[in-house]
């Protein structure tokens, strides 16, 4: 073999090693799937700088920003007079592109009032679970899904507990939505609004049997303007998949709550 002839293929061997690596590269990339899951209580789309308006669009944008895959809804309206009479879970799935499912928990004002999941992903096993009291307060609810991305199949799960002063209901509640998912044989995310803080009776409960996405510093989701209290979250059960990012996302138009994301990495 000559000198040229040597270049040439000393040459064509370190571009069919390049080429090898780029698509192994690929490949990996291919195999690793983000998904985004926020919970979100949307104060039925009323911002709260202009009592009795109703801005959709307001939320949609801050789901599509946020290019959130899964999102659980609180304070979501179908049919009720303050809201137009619309049906938001529906509005909101076409302003961003996902399905939905919208779960009542109460009559209000001439329609129902309740919580809602929008998911790109479809959803299966639709349940609604009532959750009990101990006190006589405003109906609260479970409401979940079966989802699956890719081979990956888990149950997203959403909730607005009891928000009297006192602990009790919550408490009854959240030992109603553990004992539904103790035998589940699915990974769980459990989303929502507890109205309970950190180190209350209703989140060491939740600790027993969930992981919390952030339990350390956690930046405040209430009020809006100048949050200072962390009482929306995401958590997870039997859930194997890596946690790439906990954010509260500085959005203080829409809603009374800040939304709340997790990122998760799953290998397809």
């Amino acid at each position: 073999m000559n000198k040229i002839a040597f270049i040439i293929s000393i040459f064509m061997q370190l571009y069919f090693l390049q080429n090898v690596q780029a698509q192994s590269k690929s490949a990996d990339k291919k195999d690793q799937e983000v998904l985004r899951i926020m919970s979100y209580n949307i104060h039925h789309a009323n911002p709260p700088s202009k009592p009795g308006f109703i801005d959709l669009d307001a939320i949609a944008r801050v789901i599509n920003d946020a290019k959130a895959d899964i999102v659980a809804l609180q304070e979501v309206e179908t049919g009720v007079n303050r809201s137009g009479r619309v049906d938001e879970a529906k509005m909101l799935a076409e302003k961003t592109g996902l399905h939905y499912q919208f779960f009542k928990a109460i009559d209000h004002d001439g329609g129902d009032y309740g919580i809602a999941i929008l998911s790109r992903y479809k959803m299966q096993d639709v349940k609604l679970v009532p959750l009990p009291q101990k006190i006589t307060a405003e109906k609260r609810i479970l409401g979940y899904a079966t989802i699956r991305v890719g081979k990956q199949k888990f149950i997203l799960a959403n909730t607005h507990l009891d928000a009297t002063k006192i602990h009790d209901n919550r408490v009854v509640q959240m030992e109603g939505i553990l004992k539904e998912f103790e035998k589940s044989t699915l990974p769980v995310i459990l989303c929502g609004d507890l109205n309970s803080v950190a180190g209350t009776e209703v989140i060491n409960l939740l600790d027993q049997q969930f992981k919390r996405t952030c339990t350390e510093d956690c930046p405040g989701t209430i009020p809006h303007d100048n949050p200072r209290r962390t009482i929306d979250f995401i958590a997870t059960k039997d859930i194997k998949w890596q946690l790439l990012k906990y954010e509260v996302i500085p959005e203080s138009y829409a809603s009374d709550h800040r939304p709340v994301m997790a990122t998760f990495s799953i290998r397809k």
